[in-house]
């Protein structure tokens, strides 16, 4: 992404006014221009998570049905989550070849199509291979989003990256909500997955009609890998891909595995289950603009990480010892402190980085290193959860993971990242 950064303007005609000629007036943004393009940027955004947050809600159902253990229902949460990983230098090719507009569009077609087919059947191989494609799609369009709101939004880059990331918590946050219910109506888990497909043709639809407020006509994607010259040997750009790892694993385990140890332990109903993840993540979704503002843009971001990190893993350790006593306590340490701590973490790469490029290196690299271990988590709950009957241990492992995310934020002193800077990437 840094060269998605580096190359594109920071607003449709910057070239124009480079070269001293005026731009048109077609050209010059205004209010209820940018206004739509917002809207449209938030719907894109609000597609990026349905198609996994839907699964944890059903999650028992799929397994009776399926016949699958724990570990294995995990695997439609771990597939996307990997191919989003593995497929984001996708998006520098289609970015590249099509451009940031269209490659948009590419992306939601592929998540719209994926997820309409999987009502097609109850096959296993079927809901893999559906996860998968949509992960793929993910991976391009998640990927493409934030160099719009760089080219498109450079002056309300902090106000549009707050929409878009509500966009992607309230997505989720609907879908975990919603799906027991839509599957109860339609006695069909497969029906309720695909039922998430509507969404998808509605952003098509408004990405579609945004395209002129958009004004991305003649803007490019990324002009080359996106993994090309990753910091590997800076160890500020690793105590920020610690921190991103751990911030992505813990949210796909809360996205996966809340729901149904509420309702496997807590003694909820699935619907209940649902609707108090919803709850959770509606609260992350308010923290993630509240919490950044009431610390300020102060530059020593340990109090507000450590106080985060924290809450959070109060959190892991009362939803795993007692779900069914103190769950709404549960539920605002969780959406409060990973809340907060989800957007701190992303300004990260930022914050600590000395110009735009070496924030685009962190950027990346914290992006592949971590939904490799986003992966991984889910996987090694629903292991655990096989092996012992129970989720205890495996959120006691959650609350002890994020107790050592204190490690890393402990060194982002601004005097140590200073200091690091000089040998970063």
């Amino acid at each position: 992404m840094s060269e998605t950064q580096d190359r594109l303007p920071s607003a449709p005609g910057a070239g124009a006014a480079k070269s001293g000629a005026p731009a048109a007036p077609s050209e010059v943004p205004g209010r209820s221009a940018l206004g739509f393009a917002a809207v449209a940027l938030f719907v894109a955004a609000a597609n990026l998570r349905p198609a996994i947050a839907a699964v944890s809600p059903l999650v028992d159902r799929i397994r009776d049905d399926l016949g699958l253990s724990a570990t294995g229902a995990a695997l439609l949460t771990t597939i996307p989550t990997l191919a989003m990983g593995l497929c984001a230098p996708l998006a520098a090719s289609v970015g590249r070849r099509w451009g940031l507009f269209r490659g948009v569009l590419i992306g939601l077609f592929i998540v719209g199509a994926a997820t309409a087919a999987r009502g097609l059947g109850h096959s296993t191989w079927l809901q893999l291979s559906c996860a998968a494609v949509v992960g793929a799609g993910i991976a391009v369009a998640q990927t493409l989003l934030p160099a719009i709101v760089k080219t498109r939004f450079a002056d309300r880059a902090g106000l549009v990256t707050g929409i878009y990331t509500a966009g992607l918590g309230l997505g989720g946050a609907v879908a975990a909500g919603v799906s027991a219910p839509i599957a109860d109506a339609f006695d069909s888990w497969p029906g309720a997955l695909a039922s998430w497909a509507v969404l998808a043709v509605a952003g098509i639809v408004l990405w579609s009609a945004a395209k002129k407020s958009l004004g991305l006509d003649h803007i490019d994607g990324p002009k080359g890998p996106a993994t090309t010259g990753l910091p590997w040997r800076s160890r500020l750009a690793w105590r920020i891909t610690a921190l991103s790892a751990g911030n992505s694993a813990l949210y796909y385990c809360e996205l996966a595995w809340i729901a149904p140890l509420l309702h496997d332990d807590g003694g909820l109903s699935e619907s209940k289950a649902g609707f108090m993840l919803t709850v959770m993540i509606s609260i992350q979704v308010v923290a993630m603009l509240g919490v950044p503002a009431l610390l300020g843009e102060r530059a020593d971001k340990r109090l507000g990480l450590a106080l985060t990190t924290t809450l959070t893993a109060v959190g892991f350790l009362g939803f795993g010892f007692s779900p069914g006593t103190g769950t709404w306590l549960w539920i605002l340490a969780m959406g409060i402190g990973h809340g907060g701590l989800f957007t701190l973490v992303l300004t990260l790469p930022v914050a600590a980085s000395r110009d735009s490029a070496q924030a685009g290196r962190f950027s990346a690299m914290a992006f592949f290193v971590g939904y490799a271990c986003a992966a991984v988590g889910p996987v090694m709950v629903g292991g655990l959860r096989d092996a012992t009957g129970d989720y205890k241990l495996a959120f006691a492992l959650l609350a002890a993971a994020t107790a050592l995310m204190l490690v890393p934020v402990a060194r982002l002193s601004p005097q140590q990242i200073e200091k690091d800077q000089q040998t970063a990437g």
